[in-house]
């Protein structure tokens, strides 16, 4: 390593190791159970050999693993790099990891790899892996002498959502969870959540209380929309669910368990909620089961809205319960001792006495205690920053209805509304900082670096912290991998992070070489686009995917003197996008558009340096669509504005542009694999067993991705593009069409001198809809077309001279304007 990169790698690798700030006699407990059920240390060795493998299979003799106690890391969980003792000698190992288990080893070698050899490793479809750079076998860079040690500040590493599930997992075979587990384990991850196969279980646990399999068929949800009928939000919706899927549910997830344990990771299991099935009601009618409201349905359809919760101060609560985490046991052969459980989870309790709330949850964990002593209720936190019912009474009577150590709670969206702050750190109970960062798989350039580099310290530091890990909890996944890369380091770092010193080595390692230019065009997206610091969510409302469903006679649009002047000021400027009426989400815009693009010039100016990785092709046509899609929002505008000025030409020339810009960037998105419609379609299909299966398949994952939920006619779901995507065929074959029919309303009436006819545009959207989700039109899973020349050939054509590009336009239009007149 060079001397200045090993110098700025001294400035935040963490060297000296730090007291846990908590111990909770319950947490240190089940902390030595997991570490005494632990499979040998010859198991975790051969399956962190089996991971090199996988990941650098030419480098398989160059490292040398070894499992050590807690005890030689200070009593914390450590990985330690030293030169191996043969490093000189040919065809000896180079390198030798020891950690205190499979995950300690994976992340080790990971860290090995990042900062000696200047790799980088991230999802396949957010780039994939930069190897490029490692040297060959017996030129692998020494550490120093006295080797190095990384010493984890506190116990956990979480990571997934209990809707990534759905919106990213839900066709995976276990070729591809194997590469996620491989990922986790590099990433330091060993909390993660296994959420697959429950159904299984589930059957097994209702059949003890006389409920049949076609009595449940109302109660799972289909395969893409699992994680809500799991929940309690919906049930039925996208199914009923195959057999056969449920089937082989269980062989995957008794799969990902194993790996899972034999990198000595602690997977987290389900837990009954409360949640039942309409049939339960009549076989226990003294049971006290109540109906929940409408969650996001259009009519409050009964044969997927309003489930069914049984009360937890009910005692068959506890019986359920019980059977569920023993059955789990049964069938898997152990467990963590960890449970998540979200009862209230978007589905507000009906009382709000605090000692009704503190029974409720004393009840939910003695259901999880009575099946294993030992257990510990690990609870998403959202329900604190998203529901207005959880005030301090109510907040503090749910996190003390078990004993302390008992409950670990996820703050879920630490990142932007950290509830430690306002809570007084949970009142005492331990918790799990984590960035949320992702809605629903949404494909957006986004994030907050400084954050997540200060964050977590500052939790964990504050006087009486009960900070117990870090975790990574977005919605969806494969996506701004620069987050990520970042993120899962900070299990391990004991201060903050120099976000500007850290990004000054990414795209070195991102790319496999050091090109100055683009080292400039990350330290502007750092002080940009991953610089959101307004609070907003970021559920991307981007006009192209989240098209306003809206009378154009509502958007306001402000009024200046200078034209040229509004429009150059609406391109540049920070903040929101703009004042629009609050009929529907705005699109989010918190950065300097022209810096942005300035950014894509120098990608552009430099790309033929790195025109061979594919991380660099991910990223360039992931900024040309960031890019390019902001244009969009501003062409929308010009449609509205012509409309409002009753100006048809001015309609027909944006509308037109809008629509083309479109079809442009369909073409960008499909010079690279992590932007196909086809994949996620075939993936669906490929775990099909007949053509019936196929098809329902398929109609959920269309279905989750455009309308989401239910829909009328004339009314669309209220879920309506929560699941967008910017893929490939996606833009072509729905967005485009969808935005052209709303164009050929607006002018229709334009000519006919009426008001927009918000109704037939519903009508005929909603049926373009609901006949796509219903459509077998194949979609291609591979990559076409220079993505270098296609974005140089969008630049030139959208974003040249971008403060000016709708004014030429504008001039050029009124030009024709004036002449035809």
């Amino acid at each position: 390593m060079a001397p200045f990169l090993l110098l700025l790698f001294l400035c935040f690798v963490p060297w000296i190791s730090s007291s846990s700030p908590l111990e909770h006699s319950h947490l240190a407990r089940v902390l030595e159970i997991q570490e005494r059920e632990r499979v040998s240390p010859s198991v975790q060795i051969a399956t962190v050999r089996g991971l090199l493998g996988r990941l650098l299979p030419s480098h398989q003799a160059s490292f040398e693993f070894e499992i050590i106690p807690k005890a030689e890391c200070g009593g914390k969980a450590c990985f330690i790099i030293n030169n191996h003792p043969s490093s000189g000698i040919k065809g000896s190992p180079e390198i030798l990891i020891h950690g205190v288990s499979g995950v300690e080893l994976s992340a080790g070698l990971h860290w090995y790899l990042k900062y000696w050899c200047l790799a980088h490793i991230s999802w396949e479809k957010a780039g994939g892996v930069q190897l490029s750079s490692v040297p060959k076998p017996g030129a692998l860079p020494h550490v120093s002498s006295t080797g190095v040690l990384v010493q984890r500040p506190i116990p956990w590493s979480y990571y997934q959502n209990a809707v990534s599930s759905s919106y990213s997992f839900a066709w995976w075979d276990w070729e591809r969870w194997e590469k996620e587990i491989d990922w986790m384990a590099l990433q330091g991850i060993n909390l993660p959540l296994a959420f697959n196969g429950q159904e299984a279980i589930w059957q097994k646990v209702f059949q003890r209380f006389n409920i049949s399999g076609s009595e449940l068929d109302d109660f799972f949800g289909g395969p893409a929309f699992l994680a809500w009928s799991r929940m309690g939000n919906l049930h039925g919706w996208g199914g009923p669910l195959p057999q056969s899927w449920i089937d082989d549910q269980l062989v995957l997830q008794k799969k990902i368990l194993a790996r899972m344990y034999d990198l000595g990771m602690s997977p987290v299991l389900p837990a009954f909620s409360g949640n039942v099935p309409l049939a339960l009601r009549s076989k226990f009618p003294s049971a006290k089961i109540t109906r929940l409201a409408n969650w996001f349905s259009i009519d409050s359809d009964p044969r997927w809205c309003c489930t069914f919760l049984l009360d937890a101060t009910d005692n068959l609560f506890i019986e359920i319960g019980k059977a569920f985490i023993e059955q789990q046991f049964k069938e898997y052969g152990r467990t963590s001792h960890i449970y998540n459980c979200d009862t209230f989870d978007e589905n507000t309790p009906p009382v709000d006495d605090p000692k009704y709330i503190s029974a409720l949850g004393a009840a939910v964990y003695r259901g999880m205690q009575s099946g294993d002593d030992s257990a510990i209720w690990l609870m998403q936190g959202w329900l604190f920053s998203y529901d207005p019912f959880w005030e301090p009474p109510q907040m503090k009577a749910l996190l003390h209805s078990v004993p302390i150590g008992r409950m670990v709670v996820l703050d879920l969206y630490a990142e932007v509304k950290p509830i430690w702050i306002t809570s007084d750190q949970f009142y005492g109970v331990p918790y799990i900082w984590c960035m949320l960062h992702n809605f629903a798989g949404n494909i957006e350039m986004y994030g907050i670096l400084d954050t997540i580099a200060s964050g977590p310290i500052e939790a964990r530091k504050t006087e009486n912290s009960t900070m117990v890990g870090t975790g990574m909890c977005m919605e969806g996944i494969e996506q701004n991998p620069i987050v990520y890369d970042l993120m899962s380091e900070m299990a391990f770092h004991h201060e903050p992070i120099d976000v500007e010193m850290w990004i000054d080595l990414y795209p070195t390692r991102r790319y496999g070489r050091p090109i100055s230019a683009l080292q400039v065009a990350w330290k502007i997206l750092y002080s940009t686009i991953y610089n959101c610091t307004d609070g907003v969510s970021n559920k991307n409302r981007d006009v192209i995917v989240a098209f306003p469903d809206v009378d154009p006679s509502i958007i306001m649009i402000p009024e200046v003197s200078a034209k040229h002047q509004y429009i150059n000021r609406r391109l540049s400027e920070r903040g929101h996008l703009k004042e629009i009426s609050k009929s529907y989400d705005q699109p989010h815009l918190w950065y300097s558009t022209t810096d942005v693009i300035y950014a894509l010039k120098l990608f552009l100016d430099n790309g033929d340096e790195v025109s061979d990785s594919q991380t660099f092709r991910y990223d360039l046509v992931d900024l040309t669509r960031q890019a390019l899609v902001k244009y969009a929002n501003q062409v929308f505008l010009e449609v509205i504005e012509g409309y409002q000025h009753n100006d048809i030409k001015q309609v027909t020339f944006y509308s037109q542009h809008f629509l083309d810009l479109v079809k442009d960037l369909d073409i960008l998105l499909s010079s690279d694999d992590g932007f196909l419609l086809g994949s996620w379609l075939e993936s669906a299909k490929r775990l099909a067993k007949d053509s019936e299966q196929e098809k329902q398949f398929e109609w959920n994952a269309r279905t989750q991705i455009t309308m989401w939920f239910d829909n009328t006619e004339t009314e669309a779901s209220l879920l309506r593009d929560y699941g967008n995507k910017y893929w490939s065929g996606l833009l072509q074959d729905y967005y485009g069409p969808r935005a052209a029919i709303y164009f050929k309303y607006l002018l229709a009436s334009m000519v006919k001198g009426e008001t927009f006819p918000l109704e037939d545009w519903r009508r005929e959207w909603i049926s373009l809809t609901n006949k796509w989700q219903s459509s077998r039109k194949v979609f291609t899973v591979k990559a076409s077309g220079d993505a270098l020349n296609i974005s140089r050939w969008l630049y030139d054509k959208y974003l040249q001279n971008a403060n000016s590009q709708l004014v030429y336009r504008l001039l050029d239009y009124h030009a024709v304007k004036s002449a035809s007149m």
